[in-house]
This record gives structure tokens, C-alpha cells and sequence, in this order.
């Protein structure tokens, strides 16, 4: 699972990117969850976050356990830095700061410090915090300080650094299905590079930025948050960190909701075909939803509406498109995919993808090169975090399985028959690992959690990047896990037009309220 070229795991804030992309450039069944009776009688202390006394904190981490805190105004919110060590093994060695961002509840109100995190592997949870009040519904506002934390290797929490600027440019123009022995050279030459150089350039940090060493980091947060277990939700990876979190702390689980879950016992290449299926299925779900508005610019049926956008995707294969770009960049076959991926994370951004796939049918491809470049979180100043690096940095620390370029090919079939459209870009995608030397010790692929108090699991049916069935296979593998199954499109479930998902959340991590069963909404 990677960013696009190795499969697709989203980062949250590409929505708001994109939605800042489309307005620069285009002008213009209750299921009830009152049924929740089991409630946790935990103690939710109305208190403003102050230092642990380090009690409890394992051998030799007393004093990053009980550290505190130096919260200062950053724009409309607060930041601070957390120290912990760069390696867990040897705590008195050296250290790395982990940035955070707390959007404050209340005082009258507050219950305590929820922990959010957006996914990825890669994305800053400290932009994700600055956008809660996008991001979240006013029942939490009202009464969680939001806290976001950017992992280790990641955003301003000693990040990594893999490739330049030019480079990663490069990095999303290539073809990602190369169709001959020298693009199949090339593409295997550019997996190459992007593992040496997070070797070459971040200074042995990309040898600890792997979820388990983030979920201790978690932990020590916890504890100078002041809190004596962990509240904390996340999305898409998030789920995988999260789970990660309490497999290991299982004692100091909170509230936890696991939103758009990852299985993390898929082996990478089952990983990679579920996804290539899942983005299939969203893609037809733009297409039926296209025709059925009439007068669909694809044709007039899903058949028609695939076989257009696989000849214009071609077409781009054999001439870029031009663009507006004030860096001179054509819509290549990679910008392209990128562009549609990136617009079917969401529902809300089918109506976004329509225009760019129009315009660049007609041979302007800047829009869709926009939601490329949202995607990659490219601005118009050079890439505006290290996401991309991270992702690859993170995931391929936990796990270095990859495929031999040459060796692909035999797999091609079964991914196009689950996604004939997108299917051979993810299998090529499984090459990437293999430029990376460094492997995570203790990198858990069994999740259990066992004795932690209730966590809520969700998955959507037609969620193109985590499907439903990781969702299920997550709740399945957690003892305390309880299941919300949404019945709809885009990434995750919470906050997206879902009133029987949005309370059922909220009442969890408000009042402790357990759904009894597997809740569908």
C-alpha cells in the first residue's frame, strides 16, 4: 500500500486541497443507534492537560513520560513539541521533536484531548488539527481539546527526505503501467532511486519512523497530555497506527474510533489487488452516476463511459496534454491518474472530476494536473510537505516485501480482472519496497488489543481506498472491536452526510455509549 504507484492509502487534507484547486480554477435509512447500551464508566476529568509524574512510564523513559509540555499561540491555535527518543532501544541516545497542534475546547465544556490522526502513511496531523472545524462536527469541538501530532518523519517532526524537487516531479509524471522493456527499466531505476536517496538524505531517521515506534510516540503524548488512557481517532492509516496502539498499550485504550480501517494482516500484494478493486469500484460508481443524470459527456451507458476514459487515458500515454502550468508541465499518463484517483476519494468531487476530465478531453489538462498536484501536496512554490517521502519511507519500513519489475507481468491478469481499468498500474505499483534497506523490527501484522475496552471500527461499502472488507477483517481480528458498516461513496465514514454514523461516533466518544452489535448505517 502506497501512494499511488504502489496502491492508494489517502491523505485526508487532499479533499480541502482540492476543493481550494476547483475554486482557483472552475468558475463558476435510520438504523437508529440508540440500541447502544453498553457505556464506559470511566472518569472524564474536566481538566486542562498538565505533565505526568512519569509513574507507570516504561524502564528508562521517565523523563520523556514526564516532560511538559510548552504550548505556545501559532496562528489561531496552540503548538508545542514533544520530545522522544529516535530509537526506542536506546533511550538515552538520541532525540527527535514531534510537532503537535491542539484546537482548545471550552473550558466549561472541555472532557478532555481526543487524538486525531489523517492517514496517509505521511500526512501531517498537525494541518489536520488547524482544519478541525472542517474536519469534525460541533459535538466534539464543544468538547475535546483536538490534538494533532505529526508521526515521526513526517511534516515538522524530523522529516524525511528522499528526493528533490525536480525529482519527485518526475517521480509522478512517469508512465506508472510502463509498456515496454525501457519504461519497464526506467520505472524500476526511479524505485530504486527514491529508496537510496531516503538513505542518502535523512540522516538514519528513515530507519525509525515505523508505526510501531510512532504508536509509542503516541503514548508518550498520552501521558504528558495528561491523560490516563488515550482517546483518539483516526483515519485511513490512522486505523492501522491506532490498532498498532493498542495491540501494544491495550491497558491505557480509550475511546477509539478506527475510521476507513486497514487490515494490517493483508499481505502487500492482496493489499494492492483489494485496493485496485476498490478504486474500480468507485470509478464506476462516477460513471453509473454520470449516465443516470443524462446527457453523460463519457457515453451513454458504463460500458461507453469506461472505454471513453480508457482511450483519452492512451491517448495521454502517447501525447501529454498541454497545460497551463507556469512550470511548463504537460498532463502525463502519471499526472493523469493521479488526478481522477485523487477526485474518488469523495463523492462531493465527482462533480470536480467532470470539468477536468471535459477540459482535458478537449486538450487542457491544468485542472486535472491541479488535482495531480493536491494529491502529491505540490503548490505552486514546490511541494508544501514531505508526504510522498513519507509514505513510501513508513510503509516500507513495516513492511519491505516488493516485486522484481520483471516479474509483474505474470500478475497482471489477475489485477486487470478485478480492475481492468487501473489494474496494471497497482501491480506495478508492488515494485517500489525494493529500493529500501531498512526493515522495522517489530513491525506487528497480528492485531488483538487484547483486554482493551471497546473500540469502534468503520468501513464504507464503496470506500475506494480501504474497502469495506478491511473494515470487517480489522473489527474481526480486535477482540473489543465493534463494527459500523456505511452504506455509500468516498474514503471513511464519519462526517460524511451520515447522521446514523455521526452519532453513533459522537455518543462513543462522548458519553461512552457501545453500540450492541455491528451497527449498518
Amino acid at each position: 500500500m502506497t501512494k499511488i504507484v504502489a496502491g492508494l492509502l489517502v491523505l485526508a487534507l487532499v479533499l480541502a486541497a482540492l476543493a481550494t484547486a476547483a475554486y482557483v480554477l472552475i468558475d463558476d435509512g435510520d438504523n437508529g443507534t440508540d440500541d447502544g447500551v453498553r457505556s464506559s464508566d470511566r472518569p472524564r476529568p474536566d481538566l486542562r492537560p498538565t505533565a505526568d509524574s512519569g509513574e507507570g512510564a516504561p524502564k528508562g523513559l521517565e523523563e520523556y513520560y514526564s516532560q511538559d509540555l510548552q504550548w505556545e499561540d501559532c496562528d489561531e491555535h496552540e503548538c508545542a513539541k514533544l520530545k522522544v527518543p529516535l530509537d526506542y532501544a536506546k533511550p538515552g541516545g538520541e532525540q527527535i521533536e514531534i510537532a503537535l497542534l491542539r484546537v482548545p475546547a471550552p473550558d466549561d465544556r472541555r472532557i478532555g484531548s481526543l487524538v486525531v490522526n489523517p492517514g496517509g502513511p505521511g500526512a501531517p496531523g498537525t494541518t489536520y488539527a488547524a482544519q478541525a472545524r472542517q474536519v469534525f462536527r460541533d459535538p466534539l469541538l464543544e468538547h475535546y481539546d483536538i490534538v494533532g501530532f505529526d508521526p515521526r518523519g513526517t511534516g515538522d517532526s524530523a522529516a524525511v527526505d528522499c528526493l528533490g524537487h525536480n525529482a519527485l516531479d518526475e517521480h509522478f509524471a512517469i508512465d506508472p503501467s510502463p509498456d515496454d522493456a525501457a519504461e519497464r527499466k526506467a520505472f524500476a531505476q526511479e524505485a530504486a532511486a527514491f529508496g537510496a536517496g531516503c538513505a542518502r538524505l535523512s540522516a538514519g531517521v528513515d530507519a525509525h519512523v515505523s508505526t510501531v515506534e510512532a504508536a509509542r510516540d503516541l503514548d508518550v503524548l498520552r501521558a504528558v497530555l495528561g491523560q490516563e488512557r488515550l482517546d483518539y481517532l483516526g483515519a485511513s492509516y490512522g486505523t492501522k497506527l491506532g490498532a498498532t496502539y493498542a495491540d501494544l498499550f491495550p491497558d491505557r485504550v480509550g475511546r477509539l474510533v478506527l475510521d476507513g480501517a486497514v487490515d494490517p494482516a493483508l499481505s502487500s500484494r492482496d493489499a494492492s489487488l483489494q485496493q485496485a478493486e476498490g478504486f474500480e469500484t468507485a470509478l464506476n460508481a462516477y460513471i453509473d452516476h454520470c449516465v443516470d443524470g443524462g446527457d453523460c459527456f463519457l457515453g451513454s451507458s458504463r460500458e461507453k463511459g469506461l472505454d471513453r476514459l480508457s482511450k483519452f487515458l492512451d491517448d495521454v500515454d502517447a501525447e501529454p496534454v498541454d497545460t497551463d502550468d507556469p512550470d511548463e508541465r504537460d498532463l502525463t499518463i502519471g499526472y493523469a491518474f493521479y488526478g481522477i484517483a485523487a477526485t474518488l476519494y469523495n463523492q462531493d468531487y465527482w462533480e470536480l472530476l467532470t470539468p477536468a476530465l471535459a477540459s482535458a478531453f478537449d486538450g487542457d489538462g491544468t485542472l486535472l494536473l491541479s488535482f495531480a498536484d493536491a494529491y502529491a501536496s505540490r503548490g505552486p512554490g514546490g511541494y508544501t510537505d514531505n508526504s510522498s517521502e513519507a509514505f513510501l519511507a513508513i510503509s516500507c519500513l513495516d513492511d519491505p516485501w516488493s516485486l522484481p519489475v520483471d516479474k509483474v507481468a505474470a500478475q497482471v491478469p489477475a489485477f486487470e480482472k478485478v480492475a481492468p481499468t487501473f489494474g496494471e498500474i497497482f501491480a506495478y505499483g508492488m515494485i517500489f519496497c525494493g529500493g529500501f534497506e531498512h526493515r522495522s523490527p517489530d513491525a506487528r501484522h497480528q492485531v488483538r488489543a487484547a483486554g482493551a475496552d471497546p473500540i469502534l471500527v468503520t468501513g464504507t461499502t464503496r470506500d475506494p481506498a480501504t474497502p469495506l472488507k478491511w473494515a470487517e477483517a480489522l473489527a474481526s481480528q480486535l477482540e473489543s472491536a465493534v463494527l459500523i458498516r456505511r452504506d455509500g461513496d468516498g474514503h471513511t465514514a464519519y462526517n460524511s452526510g451520515n447522521e446514523c454514523v455521526d452519532e453513533a461516533i459522537e455518543s462513543y466518544l462522548l458519553d461512552g455509549t457501545v453500540p450492541t452489535g455491528t451497527l449498518d448505517c
